[in-house]
């Protein structure tokens, strides 16, 4: 497999749902290709969508969550995003810009952007707010996973 290859993989693999650049990071590090490169190309394509999501998914949810084939995975999405909107509002509180932050920036599965930018959808954050949060927590939730990637929390854990 050529490397762009391997970095067009890594790019697609960051903008898919629940995955993520909490599965790219690990992916392109698997692939041998540089770190830093991983970083920023997994935290490029997992804030593409973002603006998209902000906007449009809750209407495409709305609409689409009572058609037939498509129905429950629609409204799956909806609960999920008012539930995590919810719990977000209800812990943070006026602190709602860093509660965002820390949700999407811990790599937790179904805390990324995707699930970060429908809640704040939900919740009518502003937009200028939303993507602030969600870049930051994109920018950490990168740093934790290449962390993680390089294995620092192993070897922090044999050390204590």
């Amino acid at each position: 497999m050529s490397e762009i290859t391997k970095y067009i993989l890594v790019f697609l693999v960051s903008m898919v749902p629940l995955v993520e650049l909490r599965g790219a990071i690990p992916f392109g590090v698997k692939m041998e290709l540089p770190v830093l490169n991983v970083y920023i190309l997994s935290v490029v394509g997992n804030m593409l969508p973002v603006p998209v999501i902000f906007f449009f998914a809750r209407k495409v949810l709305l609409w689409g969550k009572d058609k037939p084939v498509i129905g429950k995975f629609f409204t799956f999405c909806l609960e999920k995003g008012e539930k995590g909107g919810r719990r977000l509002e209800e812990k943070a509180g006026r602190g709602l810009f860093v509660a965002l932050l820390l949700f999407v920036g811990i790599p937790l599965p179904g805390t990324g952007a995707w699930t970060g930018t429908l809640a704040a959808s939900i919740l009518d954050m502003d937009f200028k707010s939303s993507v602030a949060a969600v870049m930051l927590g994109v920018l950490l939730a990168g740093v934790i996973m290449w962390l993680v990637s390089a294995g620092v929390f192993g070897a922090l854990g044999m050390i204590f």
